[in-house]
């Protein structure tokens, strides 16, 4: 080749090596055109010395298969089938901690390609996408319905092995311990707390608004069902209640 020829984009050339069914290049022309789209990424992607200063730095690099200069060379060279691959497993290792940016010489942000990675996995109905955040639907549910993320019986091994061992001290009667704690703001085993009902319709139209539920659909239709009902009651109990006040202030 040629430097008259020479380009930084590797071609199409599968994985030999591989058992994995080749992927249709339609769809990895799709995946990627997404990525480079969002408006966030000629921001954090400005060029790449492959000097490895954000790998080193990197606290996820330490623990997990994953390296923040990969993703940076994947993309810095539009390698479609690398993209995808790094994408059934890899972008979910980041921690979002933004050391990358912070140390890398050329200003490109890693971190934030990983989210830009994300957001286009969750846009594609991408199965690691689903597997990541199925833990957290139970989560999603519990805000939009009383407005708290997280009550106490939510919290078990199974849904959030990621918190390491000590989630397995959870497992302790919650019930019989929340009655030895003299505090009733901390007997919230089973109700949470709730939430004024405008605020919770307020907080739906600005997922609605943003995208969020859109989202939810690709990953989990049967959740978005659950909670377009849920919001749907909550609406017309609103406007039940403030007509309730229309009418009492007119009287």
């Amino acid at each position: 080749m040629t430097n008259s020829s020479s380009t930084r984009v590797q071609e199409f050339i599968g994985d030999p090596l591989s058992e994995e069914p080749i992927v249709d290049r339609g769809k990895l022309e799709a995946v990627f055109n997404d990525i480079q789209a969002d408006m966030r990424y000629d921001h954090e992607l400005n060029g790449c010395l492959n000097c490895g200063i954000c790998t080193a730095t990197c606290p996820a690099a330490h623990y997990y298969d994953f390296s923040p200069r990969e993703i940076v060379q994947l993309l810095w060279t539009e390698n479609l089938e690398g993209i995808h691959d790094a994408m059934q497993e890899k972008i979910w290792s980041c921690a979002q901690c933004y050391t990358c940016a912070a140390r890398c010489p050329f200003g490109n942000s890693p971190g934030g390609l990983v989210m830009i990675m994300r957001e286009t996995a969750i846009k594609h109905g991408m199965e690691s996408a689903k597997s990541v955040l199925r833990p957290f639907s139970r989560v999603m549910l519990k805000l939009i319905s009383t407005g708290n993320q997280l009550a106490p019986d939510m919290i078990t091994a199974d849904h959030f092995p990621d918190w390491g061992p000590n989630i397995s001290k959870v497992d302790a009667p919650l019930d019989l311990l929340r009655k030895a704690i003299p505090m009733p703001t901390l007997n919230t085993t089973k109700t949470a707390w709730e939430v004024n009902l405008k605020t919770s319709v307020e907080l739906f139209t600005i997922w609605e608004e943003t995208g969020v539920l859109d989202q939810l659909e690709t990953i989990d239709e049967n959740l978005f069902d659950v909670i377009e009902d849920f919001m749907e009651e909550k609406r017309e109990d609103l406007e039940d209640w403030e007509e309730e006040q229309d009418d009492d202030d007119d009287e």
